[in-house]
């Protein structure tokens, strides 16, 4: 009998289980809100690596850079965090995954019923207290998933485990360029200081010899005045300066996650160089396979269609199952003796009549792969926005830095000429000052606009999904990224 009870109801409950349908709708990705062509874009070679496949150290040329990036990669918090969630998005999808099998357990008990005399089965002077044992092995509530919605449950889990590993890859993209941008500030800050510092000499200079002058009664007050306000400009740039570079390595050590080492490679001269040429962009339909937040916005939206699956299966009959199989005795002693073989199966049948309950938790799924839908179309067109402005910086930073080469050295022989009509009388000291202030706005807006053109192409690199990969991925061994279900 045992043997029965084995091969017929449980196992075929387990068959049925496995087997069970699903009334999740058919997922059909969304048609992408943007245009296929970025404005702007000049497409790579068909064979050259696209921005995601391309490792940072690669994009990022500067020794100390990489030494810095990888100590945020190892302390970062945020990034802990963004993988300790990876974790908790496995265990809920363990513990999801887990229903669809039945749970078995160990069950022993002891049962004293006491009897009133006149209900007895042997009669009023037979022991008014009798005892039953029974040990054995069973399965409580089992469902029989035959509407799937045990299954949806375990797949919208699932996709949300998927959805939590891209997110944790769009941390890591986010903090490689974090920390990038505010080593680029540093940099900028320290150009920009020492710039400050010449400058500062030479109004330094400049205000002695007007001082004299003015004291030989050969120039007038204006004339000193004019050059005080120019000194004395230039010392409050340079606090401004100091404070954006103090806030700026308050940055970096937050995304390092401790102190900055002393011991950081040197670094290279800060140019353009510090960052590779130019970047493969591709097509805006690849972004929908190489981003991470579009990747994690499909993944929500696959596991909401499970979710209504889940929910529709709630209007159907739901089957579960209660078995043991053991031993039953009224004697401790004799409990396992192979007459005492116990077995008991109970099927139990529950379907919903009157449940606003369930209508509302379909209405509740309905609406939240609507939600969705529309994140995931607003992930695409935010996507398409941020590359297609890095792409409009591309091309502009150049001509812009450029033009301000030309626009320095025009502002360099203004101001040698102007000393030299100064020198011999023929202009007033207001045109050795006037020319002095624009070559230092010219060189001010040289260096800071450089910074934006840095900044700019990391955002293009991070737009385009790029920073995942401390090496580039070669083409023959790309693949694409996508969730791979846990163990």
């Amino acid at each position: 009998m045992s043997s029965m009870f084995l091969r017929s109801p449980l196992v075929l409950a387990v068959a049925f289980a496995l087997s069970a349908c699903s009334l999740a709708p058919k997922y059909e990705r969304p048609d992408s809100p943007v245009p296929a062509q970025f404005p702007l874009a000049q497409q790579g070679q068909a064979d050259a690596a696209q921005a995601a496949d391309l490792g940072w150290r690669e994009f990022f040329t500067d020794p100390r850079l990489h030494a810095l990036i990888e100590q945020a990669l190892e302390n970062n918090r945020d990034l802990r965090i963004a993988t300790q969630r990876i974790e908790e998005a496995r265990a809920q999808y363990g513990v999801a995954r887990s229903d669809q099998l039945p749970s078995i357990g160990v069950q022993a008990a002891e049962q004293a019923t006491h009897t009133p005399a006149e209900l007895r089965p042997g009669g009023p002077n037979s022991a008014p207290v009798t005892r039953t044992f029974q040990a054995g092995v069973g399965i409580t509530a089992f469902e029989l998933d035959f509407f799937g919605r045990v299954r949806d449950l375990a797949r919208a889990a699932q996709e949300q485990y998927f959805a939590t590993e891209q997110a944790q890859r769009t941390a890591h993209i986010a903090l490689v360029a974090g920390t990038a941008e505010a080593y680029f500030k540093v940099r900028t800050a320290e150009e920009l200081h020492a710039l400050m510092s010449n400058t500062l000499r030479s109004r330094q200079e400049t205000l002695r010899l007007v001082q004299s002058s003015y004291d030989a009664g050969t120039v007038s007050a204006l004339d000193l005045n004019q050059a005080k306000v120019q000194y004395n400009t230039v010392r409050s740039d340079m606090q401004a300066v100091e404070r954006d570079r103090q806030r700026a390595l308050n940055a970096l050590q937050v995304l390092l996650g401790g102190e900055i080492p002393a011991d950081l490679p040197a670094g290279l001269p800060f140019t353009r160089a510090q960052l590779m040429p130019s970047l493969p962009v591709g097509l805006s339909a690849e972004l929908l396979e190489r981003r991470p937040d579009i990747l994690a916005a499909e993944h929500v939206l696959r596991g909401s269609n499970y979710s209504i699956g889940a929910a529709r299966a709630a209007f159907f009959p739901r089957l579960s199952l209660t078995g043991l199989l053991g031993f039953m005795s009224p004697e401790l002693g004799g409990l396992f003796s192979s007459g005492n073989r116990y077995w008991q199966f109970q099927p139990q049948i529950t379907m919903p009549l009157l449940s606003g309950s369930t209508w509302a938790n379909l209405d509740l799924a309905e609406a939240r792969r609507d939600i969705a839908i529309s994140q995931y179309e607003k992930t695409i067109q935010e996507a398409f926005r941020e590359v297609a402005d890095a792409l409009a910086g591309e091309a502009t930073y150049g001509q812009q830095i450029d033009a301000l080469q030309e626009v320095d050295q025009a502002a360099s022989e203004s101001l040698r000429l102007a000393k030299l009509r100064y020198e011999v009388g023929i202009d007033s000291f207001l045109q050795v000052q006037t020319a002095e202030v624009s070559l230092y706005g010219t060189r001010q807006a040289y260096i800071q606009t450089g910074l934006a053109s840095l900044m700019n192409r990391v955002e293009l690199y991070k737009a385009l999904g790029g920073g995942w990969t401390a090496e580039t991925v070669k083409p023959e061994t790309k693949t694409q990224a996508t969730g791979t279900a846990p163990e």
